[in-house]
């Protein structure tokens, strides 16, 4: 892709198989525009805002894209939509969840979609795996590195390095 944009994106699941889950989404992002480039440990996270829910399994890539941003939402919602992934509860269960953190250096705030995302820098699920992959990658809009927006972040929510089971499926 020579006009590639770079881009991060964050994955989580809590239903199903969730390490399939993510396995899944990030090999349907190639079918959808998005060369992976990168892709950063997962992480087993608490659930924030609704917690009567499993806890979820997040990480973050590293991508480029030639799709502008709209299409690129776009495929992330239709990748959701095939992998079962049904928003019942705001915030809450889910097969899939697929969020552009960063399109380049872009700031876009338009019906339906805002980039870079509005909450990352609240959510520890977010941060961890993203200060992970690229610590030094500015906000464009809060002009702090994802190390030190993880420094300043909120703490009470539990993120931890994930170690599937022997012999076990992802779950």
């Amino acid at each position: 892709m020579a006009d590639g944009k770079l881009i991060y994106l964050s994955l989580g699941s809590n239903l199903g198989d969730r390490a399939q889950n993510l396995g899944r989404a990030i090999e349907a992002l190639s079918e959808n525009g998005v060369r992976v480039l990168r892709r950063s440990s997962i992480y087993e996270t608490e659930p924030v805002d609704f917690l009567a829910q499993p806890w979820f399994l997040n990480c973050v890539v590293e991508a480029e894209t030639s799709l502008a941003p709209r299409q690129l939402l776009e495929g992330l919602q239709a990748i959701e939509r095939e992998l079962g992934s049904k928003k019942l509860v705001p915030r809450g269960p889910r097969i899939i969840d697929l969020d552009v953190l960063f399109y380049e250096r872009a700031v876009i705030h338009e019906a339906g979609m805002e980039i870079p995302h509005p909450r990352l820098a609240e959510r520890r699920f977010v941060l961890v795996p993203l200060a992970e992959l690229a610590p030094e990658h500015r906000h464009p809009v809060l002009r702090k590195t994802a190390a030190e927006l993880l420094a300043a972040a909120p703490g009470g929510s539990a993120v931890r390095i994930w170690q599937p089971l022997q012999g076990a499926a992802g779950s």
